[in-house]
């Protein structure tokens, strides 16, 4: 009993102890980070100075951009670290820090993309009322109504956690201080805590994921109405770079958050973990600028006045 208290500190795993493939996991988490933090960094410059842009879905489509940057910096410069030191610890505080904004940035992530399929309804299914539906106070609206959800997803999770008692010497099988493994690693019970992620997890997962999911079967009814193949294909590219994240994202987050104990493996684990917290950050800004011809044709007006400016 004397061993199980607050812990100072924990000591994160992470995805290998062998230090040469350390050295090698490393070189790849910095190309990731760096081409996550540019991409989406291009994606926010490019939208805030075209005025062609100055849409809801890219007014979106900037804050999932600022989503994601968010969530790899919460993650991978604390992995960079550990990746170069022997001792791979982090503090108490430092640990419920990062927790607390992964949930925050999962959380606003779901709710913006529910948010982008709404405006992605009313282009497709109402588009003589696009103007007035979809109006910067309302999408205001919605990007707030976001970033709140990911704001109490976060709360909701992270008091609760304050009560877990650890033991002195405590291990995260994992590289971040996500939830899930933190609760494993716990020295009390956590039963409470354990039903309060999962029906934070189904409560705002399955919303966010029904508001989505009802916004696409009306765009894809209305796609299947169309007579032309060409304006069903124009329509279908309007749509098919949101629906690739969506996809991306709810299939690995729902499972990694849902799937019952007998099913979990560090090794699983992790993987989805990478996947949903650090690959999608990194793919959003690669899969909207090679599937978007407008962002395409504004980085093409971009590059066109430097070289000018350049030139000059």
């Amino acid at each position: 009993m004397e061993n199980q208290t607050t812990a100072s500190e924990f000591v994160l795993l992470g995805l290998t102890r062998d230090p040469h493939l350390q050295r090698f996991l490393f070189l790849g988490f910095l190309v990731i980070y760096f081409i996550t933090l540019f991409g989406n960094m291009v994606i926010m410059i490019v939208i805030s100075t075209d005025s062609h842009l100055h849409s809801p879905m890219y007014f979106f489509l900037f804050h999932l951009a600022l989503i994601d940057i968010c969530y790899a910096t919460t993650i991978v410069p604390k992995m960079l670290v550990n990746f170069l030191v022997k001792h791979k610890t982090i503090g108490f505080s430092g640990c419920i820090t990062q927790m607390s904004f992964i949930l925050l940035s999962a959380g606003s992530e779901i709710f913006m993309l529910s948010a982008m399929a709404y405006d992605r309804y009313v282009a497709i299914c109402k588009p003589l009322h696009y103007q007035a539906a979809m109006s910067k106070v309302f999408c205001s609206q919605l990007v707030g109504g976001a970033w709140v959800m990911g704001i109490l997803h976060s709360i909701i999770n992270t008091v609760p956690m304050l009560n877990v008692q650890f033991c002195k010497y405590t291990e995260i099988k994992h590289f971040s201080c996500e939830l899930p493994p933190l609760l494993t690693a716990a020295c009390s019970e956590t039963f409470l805590n354990k039903l309060v992620l999962l029906s934070s997890a189904v409560i705002f997962g399955s919303s966010s994921f029904l508001l989505t999911l009802i916004s696409y079967i009306y765009i894809i009814s209305t796609i299947l109405k169309i007579q032309s193949s060409k304006g069903k294909q124009k329509a279908f590219s309007t749509c098919s770079s949101h629906l690739m994240v969506v996809a991306l994202l709810y299939t690995t987050a729902l499972f990694q958050y849902t799937k019952p104990s007998s099913v979990s493996s560090v090794i699983l684990d992790q993987m989805f973990s990478f996947q949903y917290s650090i690959l999608t950050p990194m793919l959003n800004p690669i899969i909207y600028s090679l599937k978007n011809k407008d962002v395409k044709t504004a980085l093409g007006r971009i590059s066109g006045k430097i070289q000018v400016s350049q030139l000059v």
